[in-house]
């Protein structure tokens, strides 16, 4: 209660200074940019959590379906490396992330480049890339010096961005306002079987205006088919998501967790093979797997006789996909310059 109390203060002080921020960037004393191509932003407002990275390749999944040539851009969160990067055959997590990295690997075709500056990387990939339809941006809806044609924004289900505070009181890192920017929300990880009551509820509850279409979406989890029992290993925001699928398959699974887009250490992989020894086989996310590929974890695990393995996800839409699919694809048919 006193911790909570100690954060109220400074919770007021933050949101001050994102709303200044907002105030200069409304009265165009800091400027924001449009590129030619059109741009699809994905994003939220807290930290972590809400399943950008799921969402992303599920757009850049239907863009390919429907004959379009899409990029990605992201910042590339916990680089080592500074600027424009595109990703290529050598590229790690250490050179463009691991969610980059999560996608690169999901579309080696398509071209992935991290960019601190949105609008450098924007301008950049317009130049390197031919024949490009779209630039999808991963989490970039509180980068305003870009100007993005289309944007989603995702909350989570279970913490709703209109019962959330600004950091550090909550996990809000851009004013609740914000969401008036969005062009589409979606209320994402969603409860299986979720009921056509329980979406009103939430209608209710967000108050939309009319020009924002709200769709509702849960985390589809590849089948388990392993024998054994797994020891869960992920360093991501939200892990309990993941734990409650597993735990439904396999009741004496444990969790290991670390915290989102943890770096591995040495010490880590020691601790992760001593209490791995009471298990059949590790378990972990398709973005923590980009990171642990850099430790000896899988030789480790191998020479024992036990695997690492990813738990593989996907967008499951609960509201009609269609409609969705169809916002997306109108805006950039709309705004194509083919």
């Amino acid at each position: 209660m006193i911790k909570n109390l100690f954060y109220i203060p400074l919770s007021w002080l933050y949101s001050l200074g994102v709303a200044i921020r907002h105030v200069l960037y409304n009265q165009h004393l800091w400027l924001s940019f449009t590129v030619e191509t059109p741009t699809i932003c994905v994003g939220n407002l807290a930290v972590g959590g809400t399943g950008k990275t799921p969402m992303t390749a599920y757009i850049v999944h239907l863009l390919l379906q429907n004959g379009y040539h899409p990029a990605i851009l992201s910042r590339g969160y916990k680089r080592s490396t500074h600027g424009f990067v595109m990703a290529d055959s050598v590229s790690t997590v250490d050179t463009i992330g691991d969610e980059m990295m999560q996608l690169h690997r999901a579309f080696p075709d398509v071209p992935i480049a991290v960019c601190e500056s949105r609008v450098r990387g924007a301008r950049q990939l317009q130049r390197q890339v031919e024949n490009l339809d779209v630039i999808v941006l991963d989490d970039a809806m509180q980068h305003r010096s870009l100007r993005c044609g289309f944007t989603v924004l995702l909350t989570a289900y279970d913490h709703l961005y209109i019962d959330d505070h600004m950091l550090p009181w909550g996990t809000l890192r851009d004013l609740p306002s914000r969401a008036l920017a969005a062009d589409a929300v979606v209320v994402t990880k969603c409860p299986e079987g979720i009921r056509p009551i329980d979406m009103r509820v939430v209608d209710n509850r967000l108050h939309l205006p009319t020009y924002q279409q709200l769709h509702f979406a849960g985390i589809d989890y590849a089948p388990m088919e392993q024998d054994g029992t797994p020891l869960v290993l992920c360093g991501i925001a939200q892990p309990q998501y993941m734990m409650n699928y597993v735990l439904a398959h396999y009741p004496q699974a444990e969790l290991m967790a670390y915290p989102d887009h943890h770096h591995y250490t040495p010490n880590d992989i020691d601790d992760i093979m001593e209490r791995s020894q009471h298990f059949d086989f590790v378990l972990t996310t398709e973005k923590d797997i980009q990171r642990l590929r850099t430790t000896s974890l899988v030789e480790r695990l191998a020479a024992v006789n036990k695997r690492l393995i990813a738990l593989p996800i996907r967008v499951k839409f609960y509201s009609p996909k269609q409609t969705f699919d169809r916002q997306i694809l109108n805006y950039v048919h709309e705004n194509s310059h083919k």
